[in-house]
């Protein structure tokens, strides 16, 4: 049997805007994700948008119970920047405090650590209209809104998060259009990326003067770039793919500072951000207390063989190239590669690299189609998910044998929820949701995860 470390965490991760729903609810404001959906509702599938998702607004009550069923011992969601403070900044929306205390203080009567993120791509549109991520004013609101939360929610909350994946909506805002704006625009890319990590330093430095008993990180969708072949010139491009997709945000995170052959990457095309050097100390002496890391997918890439021409847009991929490994495993509904020994390299990079921080695997799931094929007395008998947990935890066993400092596992996600453009096309849930209906039933993958909570293993 492979056993796990005492205390260690088990459960899931969702987020606000996949799962409250009442999105003009309450004094919620708009957020980029319900403009886009009024200005371009086809982009969304099955023109599904944000305004109901998974409703646990008006569910919460009934969905925490479901968080014992399914073996949890820790839960992460996030806070809605825009219903707990509509239009991003000024009056604190108290309707929204009294739904997140109640939602959160029935959490920790479950028995469950809480985990709140403050940002997972839900941007409230009055803050995207001054510049988004781009602005410093927007980063000196964001931290409003992060004190507000300590304040308000600090003796509730086990552990804080900054920011989910703060890379993609970098790279989803400003180079593939897959978030509101929808640009293609590298200069605002690098200054969202430096602004953004900017604002989670600052954040962590108001959590510091409130003295809780809780910790803050940041959570890190981690996709190791490995190379297509041995050849220097493959290497050299998993080296700048790595710069980009995780050192980027891991380096000054962890570390405090950005590593060197980005910086000079940035310098040599004359792309670096505006920034200060009272901005450097600041993410310096603001690093986290421990990382959240998500994991669904390998980078694999090769070189670029091309000539960029000279007034060519600067885009990640004027340095490397997508590699389609062949025989690899394939989630077919999603389109990602399945992996699992990325997540013992991921835990061993952090044992070596980065001083060995306390981490925890903070998302890694499954997502497929119609998963109604699979319905078998009633219940959806989704063995593959199971497999797939069970190959991930076995090459994250290892990790943790090895030394790596890896203090929980949770999988996305609990409930299945809707997810932006993809809405609810694939389903990621232990516990199943018909959207018709809005019943909730539980799945095999639901069964099996409490019994592997309850044996610390399997």
């Amino acid at each position: 049997m492979i056993k796990f470390p005492k205390n260690f965490y088990w459960g899931s991760a969702i987020s606000a805007t996949q799962s409250e729903g009442a999105s003009a609810k309450d004094n919620k404001t708009e957020t980029t994700w319900d403009r886009w959906y009024k200005e371009d509702p086809y982009k969304f599938y099955d023109q599904i948008g944000p305004e109901l998702t998974t409703n646990m607004y008006e569910n919460y009550k009934e969905d925490v119970k479901w968080l014992k069923k399914t073996g949890h011992n820790s839960y992460r969601t996030s806070i809605s920047w825009a219903r707990l403070i509509p239009g991003g900044k000024g009056e604190v929306n108290q309707k929204a405090v009294d739904f997140y205390r109640d939602y959160f203080q029935r959490i920790k009567d479950e028995g469950v650590e809480l985990f709140v993120n403050l940002f997972h791509f839900d941007m409230p549109i009055e803050m995207q209209e001054i510049g988004g991520w781009t602005s410093r004013e927007v980063v000196n609101h964001f931290v409003e809104y992060a004190d507000t939360a300590f304040k308000l929610f600090g003796d509730l909350v086990d552990r804080w998060f900054t920011f989910n994946e703060p890379i993609v909506h970098v790279e989803c805002q400003y180079l593939n259009q897959y978030h509101y704006p929808a640009e293609v625009n590298p200069e605002k890319a690098i200054q969202s990326a430096f602004n953004t990590q900017l604002a989670s330093s600052l954040a962590i430095q108001a959590f510091r003067k409130h003295e809780l008993d809780s910790k803050v990180g940041i959570i890190l969708n981690l996709t190791p770039a490995y190379s297509r072949s041995s050849n220097p010139n493959d290497i050299e491009a998993a080296k700048i793919a790595d710069l980009i997709a995780c050192k980027s945000f891991l380096d000054p995170s962890v570390l405090g500072e950005y590593p060197k052959e980005l910086v000079d990457l940035l310098k040599d095309y004359d792309k670096l951000p505006d920034y200060t050097d009272e901005d450097l100390e600041v993410i310096k002496n603001n690093t986290v207390d421990f990382l959240g890391v998500n994991y669904y997918q390998p980078l694999r890439v090769k070189e670029n063989p091309y000539e960029i021409k000279e007034d060519a847009i600067f885009l990640p991929e004027n340095f490397y190239t997508p590699f389609e490994m062949p025989g690899r495993r394939m989630n077919i509904y999603r389109g990602w590669e399945i992996y699992p020994k990325a997540l013992y390299d991921i835990a061993i990079n952090i044992r070596d690299n980065y001083n060995n921080i306390e981490w925890l695997v903070t998302e890694n799931g499954m997502g497929v189609e119609n998963e109604e094929r699979f319905r078998e007395n009633g219940q959806i008998n989704d063995h593959y998910r199971i497999d797939f947990f069970k190959e991930h935890l076995t090459e994250l066993h290892k990790g943790v044998e090895e030394g790596s400092n890896c203090i929980g596992y949770q999988v996305w996600t609990f409930i299945d929820c809707w997810s932006w453009l993809n809405a609810y096309k694939n389903r990621y849930g232990l516990v199943e949701l018909d959207l018709d209906t809005q019943e909730r039933r539980i799945k095999k993958s639901g069964e099996w995860f409490k019994t592997l909570s309850e044996n610390n293993g399997f």
